[in-house]
């Protein structure tokens, strides 16, 4: 009787442990029948991943049968029904269709990008593998809608729909949440201390107004750059890059680039990952001579000696002007001259204020992960990212970014229905300083060496030595007595390359603006909170109902090189709210979205941000979908809009915050005095801009608002089978949009003293007439002139450039229409089309003009195959961008239109776990501008090794 117990209590607890624990093996694959790498295989208990041969191991616990769900990113999931103990499983994920793939940041809760209320471009993992650019974020530059400036190989600036340049800051940036804006310039400083090559997941952008779920700043969109789990990819990888970058004017130079990304799991409860990136690359070189109007910016005829007046795009220090007539007075016994005659001083060439041409950039990420429930219903993640370097940045002027500094710490809790996160970001100028500054404290150094210490004097001299006067003292205007005269003033200037000119630049450059050299300090800083609830669960699926907000206070430190803040931080709150609620109708055919937002700046009101959507699915599977929506975005002006005091060249730069307004005070001249005291700069000087309007036009700008847009739109996605293993796919968008209270530069002249009479030519009356202004020969009493005679220079009359809004209303419109599908069921085709402009209603005299600063028409294209032969496969991708006009504080001219091809090809040794790339980007070889100023961009070609991913 003993026996037969022991027997079944033996049995029992065998049958126990076979039904608490069974193993199952398995092996994954493409469909190329190649061994997948890093697909989750998940039960209801247990989650595995499958290894470089695409083999997986997995411990069922509980009865059988059990379901396993094989997924990755990009891919198809597919479901195993496991029946028996030793089931060999053999899977094949298939690539996604395009719409099916799953997105998050349109309405914060995934969906299938078909069914996203509004349009939405998506970059997987398997775009960023095929992509033939030098980088993934080079590659979204393929994407519809999306446009991609790039001043060097690390800093490119993304954008859509229009009105921004460099210093994007109507586009925000995320990396897994956090905002990767710098603190004190409130934009994105492209992918520098972004995510590397391997941790990259997948990449979503939200073209258009996306305020209402994402408040300030997401005015033009809002990209969300999402990187990979630990707990998903494991293991070590790595990659290795290097080529030639070709350029006319540098000629060919080689760049190298390296990326390791190390990943481990620990446990189902604990997992951590690591990154490291370095690259070296040769900048583009800018070397454009073109004549700059020194009011406007604007490119004009004229080139260097050919006329008096020269301030080259490239060339810095001659952004100062000297009135030739006070020299002649002055220095010249009191001769007169029958006109206004200015000359600019000689500037210095970029590449003779740049010790090096050089980009680096050093990036270094790491992440601890926790899931104290051992699955992702809940997780804890403590990351952090560094990135430092060198770079030049095309702004007010072009900066040399030397040592630059940007850190970012971030603490998440997340669950299935919720997160909160809490961030800090803080920035180091390092070395950074002004190519204009360095330019002009250098020709300030010089020009101790000339006759009484005046460079123009010299020049006058070099006139009279020239014949440069005629009988009537006007002066001949010939250039070869024009160039005789500067050759002559410039015998006393540092030369490039000699002792004294390196001892002095190393001078300039080392001292801060605030104390007469040209660097830049910028140790600032901001801390942001935010959080999300999703009542959906709650509610049991009636509709997805969410609630979040966010906290976020700036402290700007720039030692009054930027802002004005030479004796105290600027600290700004902002804070806000918003819920969403989205349900389906009609068998989840209709689905109905809409979202408001509450957003408050101490400096400003409050702005509330809604939008509504609908969605409509016709067919049998749902799978055409019209839908409509009304949304809204704002920007609060950045810091520097806002507390800018700063002078460039021969202007005084000011923000015009009510704050900041409150406590400028520039010789005598306060910020009211700025704000309500001023004449608009080129209604007194048209002869200098081809102005024609009205004449001493008193300023009636305001204090700086916050910019706020309203856009209709509407689309249409579609799936149509053209196959069983093929289908085409449309993706069809147009919007509309207004634009209100566009924030610009406007030029204002202020007198020292007095009151500034908005009388244009009407005579002035008794009473006005005791004004000190006139008294002291500022105005005319007759026309309400300015005089710049040397009796009113000396009165003290000074130029501000005021940051402000325009009181233009501007509409911008367009459409895209993107199709895809395979071509002989074996190559991947895509072809995109967008149009885009915009009109204005100009009530700001013709003052403003937008940074529009986006070609009209854009075509884009992209052939390849991942598997053309066996481990073979290649990815072309051609660019059309029309001509458009670039508008920015630095700089504006027209840009001509351009094609641009990329290309690689592709070779696995899975044996090895490698894959090889080698691929150009420019290949037609004709350089092209992205903007006047920024280095022409030639032809790169590269070679790639990636191990591991």
């Amino acid at each position: 009787m003993f026996k037969k117990q022991l027997v079944m209590i033996v049995f029992t607890l065998c049958a126990i442990s076979t039904f608490a624990q069974v193993e199952i093996k398995g092996v994954v694959y493409n469909e190329y029948l190649e061994p997948f790498y890093n697909a989750k295989i998940k039960s209801k208990s247990a989650v595995a991943l499958s290894d470089t041969s695409g083999n997986f191991t997995i411990t069922l616990n509980g009865a059988l049968p059990q379901t396993l769900e094989i997924s990755a990113f990009g891919h198809q999931s597919e479901f195993v029904e496991v029946e028996r103990v030793g089931q060999k499983i053999n899977v094949i994920l298939k690539e996604n269709l395009l719409l099916d793939q799953v997105v998050i940041s349109a309405s914060r809760v995934p969906e299938r990008i078909i069914e996203s209320p509004v349009t939405i471009e998506r970059f997987g993992l398997t775009d960023i593998r095929k992509t033939s650019s030098n980088s993934f974020y080079d590659g979204l530059a393929n994407l519809k809608s999306i446009q991609v400036r790039e001043s060097g190989y690390g800093f490119k600036s993304v954008n859509t729909r229009g009105f921004a340049d460099f210093a994007n800051s109507r586009f925000v940036q995320l990396v897994d949440g956090m905002d990767t804006a710098a603190p004190a310039l409130n934009f994105s400083a492209g992918n520098l201390s972004g995510v590397s090559e391997l941790d990259i997941n997948n990449v979503e952008v939200l073209p258009g107004a996306s305020s209402a779920l994402y408040g300030a700043n997401s005015y033009n969109g809002i990209l969300l750059m999402n990187t990979k789990s630990p707990f998903d990819f494991t293991g070590i990888s790595a990659q290795f890059k290097s080529g030639i970058m070709s350029q006319d004017l540098s000629g060919n130079n080689e760049f190298y680039d390296a990326t390791i990304r190390m990943a481990y799991r620990f446990s189902d409860a604990f997992a951590a990952k690591v990154n490291l990136s370095y690259f070296d690359a040769p900048e583009w070189q800018a070397n454009d001579l073109r004549n700059r109007q020194i009011d406007t910016g604007e490119i004009i005829d004229g080139e260097q000696n050919s006329v008096l007046s020269y301030d080259g795009v490239n060339l810095y220090g001659d952004e100062v002007i000297q009135n030739l007539n006070n020299i002649a007075r002055t220095y010249f016994g009191g001769a007169t001259l029958p006109q206004l005659y200015t000359v600019n001083l000689t500037g210095y060439a970029e590449r003779d204020l740049l010790r090096s041409y050089r980009t680096k950039n050093l990036k270094f990420s790491t992440s601890l992960h926790y899931r104290p429930l051992e699955d992702e219903s809940l997780e804890i993640i403590l990351a952090t990212r560094l990135g430092r370097g060198d770079n030049i940045f095309q702004g007010t002027s072009r900066f040399a970014q030397r040592d630059y500094f940007i850190g970012q710490s971030k603490l998440e809790v997340k669950g299935d229905n919720f997160y909160v996160r809490g961030y800090y970001v803080s920035n180091d100028a390092g070395n950074t300083y002004d190519l204009t500054r360095t330019g002009i404290a250098l020709n300030t150094v010089g020009a101790q060496n000339n006759t009484a210490g005046v460079w123009g004097v010299d020049y006058v001299l070099g006139l009279i030595n020239n014949g440069g006067f005629n009988p009537d003292n006007s002066i001949n205007v010939d250039p070869t007595i024009l160039a005789a005269a500067r050759d002559f003033a410039n015998q006393a200037r540092l030369a490039p390359g000699t002792s004294a000119f390196n001892t002095e630049f190393d001078r300039i450059t080392s001292t801060l603006i605030t104390q007469g050299g040209s660097k830049i300090y910028d140790n600032s800083s901001y801390s942001h909170i935010d959080g999300n609830y999703n009542f959906t669960s709650l509610l049991n699926d009636w509709a997805d109902v969410q609630i979040g907000g966010s906290y976020r206070q700036y402290n700007s430190d720039s030692k009054g090189t930027i802002f004005n803040d030479a004796d105290d931080i600027i600290r700004i709150a902002e804070y806000g709210l918003y819920s969403q609620i989205q349900k389906k109708f009609l068998d989840d055919r209709l689905k109905l979205t809409g979202s408001i937002r509450y957003d408050k700046s101490e400096n400003f009101d409050g702005n509330y941000s809604p939008r509504f959507a609908v969605n409509y699915g016709l067919g049998e599977d749902k799978n055409h979908i019209i839908r409509a929506s009304y949304q809204t975005g704002f920007r609060n002006p950045t810091i520097q809009e806002q507390y800018l005091l700063i002078p460039a060249g021969r202007k005084i730069n000011v923000g015009t915050s009510l704050d900041n307004l409150s406590t400028v005070n520039v010789g005598g001249i306060t910020g009211d005095n700025i704000l309500n005291n001023s004449l608009l700069t080129r209604t007194v000087f048209p002869e200098d801009t081809g102005y024609q309007g009205p004449r001493n036009v008193k300023s009636t700008y305001e204090a700086i608002v916050p910019e706020e847009v309203q856009t209709i739109e509407l689309g249409y996605r579609s799936m149509f089978g053209i196959s069983d293993s093929n289908n085409l796919i449309i993706d069809f968008n147009t919007f509309y949009s207004i634009h209100n209270d566009f924030v610009f530069f406007q030029d204002v002249i202020t007198p020292n003293a007095g009151t500034v009479f908005p009388l244009g030519n009407t005579p002035l009356t008794a009473t006005q007439l005791t004004d000190p202004n006139i008294a002291n020969g500022l105005i005319d009493p007759d026309t309400n002139v300015l005089v710049l005679d040397a009796a009113s220079i000396n009165s003290g009359l000074v130029e501000f450039n005021i940051v402000t809004n325009s009181k233009s209303v501007v509409n911008s419109y367009g459409a895209s229409i993107a199709l895809n599908t395979k071509v002989f069921n074996r190559f991947d085709l895509g072809l995109s089309y967008d149009y885009i402009d915009f009109t204005f209603d100009d009530k700001d005299f013709g003052l403003f003009e937008p940074n529009f600063n986006t070609p009209k028409h854009t075509v884009k294209a992209q052939l390849g195959n991942e598997n053309l032969f066996e481990n073979f496969g290649f990815n072309v991708n051609a660019r059309w961008l029309d001509k458009y006009r670039w508008v920015s504080p630095f700089v504006k001219g027209d840009v001509d239109a351009r094609t641009v091809l990329d290309a690689q090809i592709n070779y696995r040794i899975p044996s090895i776990k490698s894959q090889f790339k080698i691929g150009g980007t420019n290949l037609l070889g004709k350089e092209y501008l992205v903007a006047p100023g920024t280095g022409s961009i030639g032809s790169l070609y590269y070679i790639s090794w990636t191990i591991n991913d």
